[in-house]
């Protein structure tokens, strides 16, 4: 695309994508009113990514929801992937939804304007030329942008800066120039630019950009009243929230990285990289139920995008059986149940199923494992599944849990081993995962069962009056289930127990005590808190 392009008015390729025929009405009358006549429409994605792989559209609007398939966010995702749309390109979102959350996801693919329906004519007429001559007037830099040259960028906006007959468009300016400083990691420079800029002109991009390049450089203390005001802020409190997590993975604080993107994908849930790293963060927290939660958003936000995949609902599955086994009975079997119908579901879907041949097996296996069916899984595991690693990370560690929750620690380590040389690379995803595939590593050498088998273990060694051995086997599976609070609970009923046969020594004394602590700030149910109520009066007299 050239500049001169966005000039002519009658020399405009224009792509509508909205599935109301109103919209498109009221949207062409404006554009022909306006001189624009080579005008497109397209009511779903798939029509739409079919018009823009034929034909270059200098503007694409585009609507939020879209008959039959994708939503308008992962369409534009789509399009900005494949090229269709660029910097250059004028880019509308439609909607008639304003909530927080859609507003959020919209920023994130940075639009040159958002139409609120329902529209009308007037409001189209003085909206578009604005928003083309700003793209007019800007191209060099937005084209510079297009090529990843900031340095260039950067030029042409000091340049444009330069120039007072641009004045009304300066403060476009100044934002292009301050991303593109983020952009080429001039940290120091673009902390002062932003700086500078916030004295006369309190906007919330600046105070954004301002904040990214202090935690760049590690100065969160320095920034943290600001941080509280971006926070309690409808337009900032996002994006604060996600530059956060990214500093404490950077940090390697998981647990408040972990904290701080949760907070930023429930305020922008339809960004499959962000779930991701939520996913990557609730294993290594040992948050099993948030992790199960993680696998069923992504396999339902990326339904018909570029992300789409059967590994999506097969990780659902996987994360079913790995909350399971942390779960009482009767939880556990709703929860399996459910995975088996999902699971049924992949195995039905050919060629599907011979393409993950492998992978279903292993889950199976494992399914079977959770169900207490461990005849069947051996015979899956011995017979049709190879202990060699593949090319996988995911599969590869399905495996492992597989091989271990059949009490085969050594095959299980020995393919740990592997998969830790798989990882690679310094990026904020491997890091995560590379600390993950080192946890599992230690917990799987150092615990030969699950939360589920151990919790059962300790309901046996109870009943025998083995108070000892019971708490081994509960510290092992709160080791494995760290935010579980009737492990904690149990805990303290058998250090109870224990109590009436002997003197606690200053080890169970001090584990008491931190589980008192974590107790007392947990979300306890009515049960529950009776249940703690009653193992503090037991053990005041011995805690102080």
């Amino acid at each position: 695309m050239e500049q001169e392009e966005l000039t002519a008015y009658d020399k405009l390729n224009v792509l509508i994508i909205d599935d109301q025929v109103l919209v498109q009405n009221v949207i062409k009358s404006a554009l022909l009113e306006l001189g624009i006549v080579n005008i497109k429409y397209a009511e779903n994605s798939y029509y739409a990514l079919r018009l823009c792989e034929q034909t270059l559209f200098h503007v694409v609007i585009c609507a939020f929801n879209v008959k039959s398939d994708k939503d308008g966010f992962h369409l534009l995702e789509e399009l900005k992937f494949k090229r269709y749309v660029t910097k250059c390109t004028v880019l509308i979102f439609l909607s008639a939804e304003t909530s927080e959350d859609l507003v959020n996801s919209i920023v994130e693919l940075q639009p040159d304007d958002f139409w609120v329906k329902p529209l009308n004519s007037k409001h189209v007429q003085t909206r578009l030329p604005l928003t083309l001559e700003v793209k007019r007037t800007l191209f060099n830099v937005y084209q510079a942008i297009d090529r990843q040259d900031y340095s260039k960028a950067v030029y042409f906006a000091e340049r444009h800066l330069l120039n007072p007959a641009l004045s009304k468009y300066h403060l476009q300016m100044k934002r292009l120039k301050g991303e593109c400083l983020l952009n080429l990691r001039e940290f120091a420079d673009a902390a002062v630019y932003y700086d500078t800029l916030l004295q006369n002109h309190k906007l919330s991009w600046a105070y954004l950009g301002y904040i990214k390049a202090l935690l760049q450089q590690d100065k969160l203390a320095e920034i943290q009243t600001l941080l509280q005001q971006l926070t309690d802020k409808t337009d900032t409190r996002f994006a604060t929230y996600d530059m956060l997590a990214h500093y404490y993975i950077g940090k390697q604080d998981y647990e408040q990285a972990y904290e701080e993107i949760k907070k930023a994908t429930r305020l922008a849930p339809r960004n499959i990289e962000r779930n991701k790293r939520l996913l990557d963060l609730a294993r290594l927290n040992h948050d099993h139920i948030g992790q199960y939660q993680a696998t069923i958003a992504m396999a339902k936000h990326a339904k018909n995008s570029i992300h789409d995949s059967p590994l999506l609902r097969l990780n659902v599955v996987r994360a079913g059986i790995d909350y399971a086994t942390t779960l009482e009975k009767a939880d556990a079997v709703k929860v399996l149940s459910q995975s088996d119908l999902l699971l049924t579901e992949l195995e039905k879907q050919l060629p599907l199923a011979a393409q993950l041949k492998d992978q279903l097996l292993v889950v199976r296996a494992r399914l079977h494992t959770a169900r207490e069916e461990r005849s069947k899984a051996e015979g899956i595991v011995d017979n049709q599944v190879s202990l060699r690693p593949g090319t996988s990370v995911e599969d590869n560690l399905d495996k492992v849990k597989a091989l271990h929750e059949l009490g085969r620690r050594e095959d299980a380590v020995s393919l740990l081993d592997a998969i830790k040389r798989q990882i690679s690379g310094t990026g904020l995803t491997n890091q995560v995962v590379g600390k993950y595939i080192e946890q599992e590593a230690a917990e799987r050498s150092a615990v030969h069962f699950t939360p589920q088998q151990l919790n059962r273990m300790a309901v046996e060694f109870f009943k025998r009056n083995k108070f000892h051995a019971a708490l081994n086997s509960l510290e092992q599976a709160f080791s494995l289930t760290p935010n579980n609070m009737s492990v904690a609970l149990n805990i303290l009923k058998v250090l109870v127990a224990l109590r009436g046969q002997e003197a606690l020594d200053e080890g169970h004394i001090a584990l008491a005590k931190s589980l008192q602590q974590q107790l007392q700030h947990a979300d306890l149910d009515a049960e529950q808190q009776e249940k703690f109520a009653e193992y503090q009066q037991q053990l005041q007299a011995t805690l102080g």
